[in-house]
């Protein structure tokens, strides 16, 4: 039996072609950054829960692994930010879309009972919004 630790999940950390665009992006999601950051080669904003979100610039990386290239199509992660109702979704994804972000997938119902959205960010990460549908009517909780 090991009598080590268990680790703690404690950071999701994202690499950034642009920190000045990606903190602008994050921001308007309700992430706060401290102020001066667009100069930084690593920006951090506490999430709930004790939990961090991290960028960190290609230089950054490349400092200690000097052959890095970012992926030249999606990746695998997927960063998702609850909005408090259907509206909210719309108007977020409205928000982003006429700043200037790529929309990715429109607002729409899902069939998982969601209003659901994708922006991408400065370098093509896919930003899911999302917030719970009302019951619709006549339904009864099945719990």
């Amino acid at each position: 039996m090991s009598t080590q630790p268990t680790p703690r999940f404690d950071l999701i950390g994202i690499v950034v072609s642009d920190m000045a665009a990606s903190l602008a992006f994050y921001r308007r999601l309700g992430l706060e950054f401290p102020a001066g950051s667009e100069e930084a080669p690593h920006a951090e904003a506490p999430l709930p829960g004790g939990l961090r979100f991290a960028l960190d610039s290609e230089a950054t990386i490349r400092s200690f692994a000097p052959d890095f290239q970012p992926p030249a199509s999606a990746g695998r992660v997927g960063l998702a930010f609850l909005c408090e109702s259907p509206a909210q979704v719309d108007a977020q994804y409205a928000e982003l879309t006429a700043a200037g972000y790529k929309g990715e997938l429109e607002p729409f119902d899902a069939f998982w009972g969601q209003r659901y959205a994708t922006v991408l960010d400065p370098d093509g990460q896919g930003v899911d919004l999302f917030a719970a549908l009302p019951a619709a009517d006549g339904a009864t909780d099945a719990g």
